[in-house]
């Protein structure tokens, strides 16, 4: 019980705020059409590279989701600036992670996280434009693909079944870890295990860094570990620095820009990353009323652990939440395979989420030639149908920043 009652307490105070942002991020799924975004970003403008800014800060897109859409951005036309600004704003926030932030953590931290992406990603952006010269190789506009028009309640549909299917199998399984290693965390970590260092918040900064950076963390996942270590000592600031240099790295982000984007805006894109949210973390620490934070993270939680008297609809939002989450993963694994035979298969690495599928399908159907492409996350491979030349698929499949492995 000592380990099961945090991490219900934290799961209760959650549910309700995760699923009213998958509601939302299904409603911004279907009806924010992607071009509005492709047109936007084309000039290595600052005008490009502060809407790429604020088409990210409420997309929610959790880090490996973001990679493939950035890609295919790139792709597209959009310039290096704005797809760095994208890359940075869009994985630290979103309308999912900014709710669940409010409910655990207080409203002053809810309104950081979202202006400190704002602001991060608009130096990354204008750094690589001033900094990085742009190249033509990748951004080449194809033809977009005609898609059906749907009707209202097509979309209404469709709005669910992204937020309480498709994005529910892709951040899931990290909403989770991260409320087990806030539990863990609860139970085993000594209670003044941060305080030595509370005058020097700075080594707090740089301990997460330090396993935050090259880790996989979820913006909303990232949320009850920074209230546990919160508990534990850890300051305000640090704590900002963990919810937002996390979820915007991670070892895949780093290999993939690298290879696309190169050398010198990987550089920018990490020093942008670890200096703002040091600095930002330093002004909350030195400059911001402590009990803006320290209540916000800790009263709430503690009220939940004391009191034990859940409000009913809260209990009632866990209960749905898990169904969800138990469902959408049945469907993900369960899901019967087409039976259709096509007469090309393209193994691909580092499909991780559904934004990827549907970034390889979009993209290998625009290729000149190809009739049908369906994409088997599991299995890695993309199947297409049509005349078309080989060499055209696979380039597509590099650009995107993925490895061909072979038919």
């Amino acid at each position: 019980m000592k380990y099961i009652t945090p991490l219900i307490d934290l799961i209760n105070e959650m549910s309700p705020y995760l699923l009213l942002g998958f509601f939302i991020a299904g409603l911004l799924h279907e009806f924010v059409p992607q071009y509005i975004y492709r047109h936007k970003l084309a000039k290595g403008s600052f005008s490009s590279v502060l809407l790429a800014a604020l088409f990210g800060v409420p997309l929610p897109l959790c880090s490996c989701g973001v990679l493939p859409t950035a890609m295919s951005l790139r792709r597209e036309g959009v310039s290096k600036g704005a797809t760095t600004s994208f890359l940075i704003s869009t994985p630290q926030t979103g309308v999912d992670s900014i709710i669940a932030t409010a409910s655990l953590m207080g409203i002053p931290f809810a309104l950081i996280r979202p202006i400190v992406a704002f602001i991060t990603a608009i130096a990354g952006g204008s750094l690589v434009n001033i900094l990085c010269k742009e190249d033509e190789t990748l951004a080449t506009s194809h033809a977009h693909t005609a898609s059906k028009k749907k009707s209202f309640w097509e979309k209404c549909k469709g709005a669910l079944y992204y937020g309480f299917v498709e994005f529910l199998q892709d951040i899931g399984k990290w909403i989770v870890i991260g409320l087990i290693a806030a539990g863990i965390i609860t139970v085993l970590v000594p209670n003044d295990f941060f305080t030595a260092y509370n005058n020097m918040p700075i080594i707090n900064m740089l301990i997460v860094l330090l396993f935050s950076i090259p880790m996989y963390l979820c913006a909303t996942g990232s949320i009850p570990i920074a209230v546990a270590l919160m508990m534990k000592g850890l300051t305000p600031g640090a704590a900002l620095v963990l919810l937002m240099a996390g979820p915007a790295t991670n070892m895949a982000a780093i290999l993939l820009i690298n290879k696309v984007l190169g050398r010198r805006t990987l550089v920018i894109y990490l020093s942008t990353i670890i200096a703002g949210s040091i600095i930002f973390g330093l002004a909350i620490d030195y400059l911001l009323p402590t009990e803006w934070f320290i209540t916000g993270a800790a009263t709430q939680t503690a009220e939940c652990c004391s009191a034990h008297t859940t409000a009913w609809w809260k209990s009632a939002s866990s209960i749905l939440f898990a169904i969800l989450l138990i469902s959408a993963f049945i469907i993900k694994h369960l899901k019967p395979k087409n039976n259709t035979t096509m007469q090309n298969s393209f193994k691909i690495k580092g499909m991780m989420c559904n934004h990827c599928k549907n970034n390889v399908e979009k993209n290998l159907a625009q290729v000149e030639g190809v009739t049908s492409v369906r994409v088997e996350l599991a299995e890695g491979v993309a199947y297409v149908d049509g005349t078309f030349d080989s060499a055209k698929i696979i380039e597509v499949i590099n650009a995107l920043g993925y490895e061909y492995l072979g038919e």
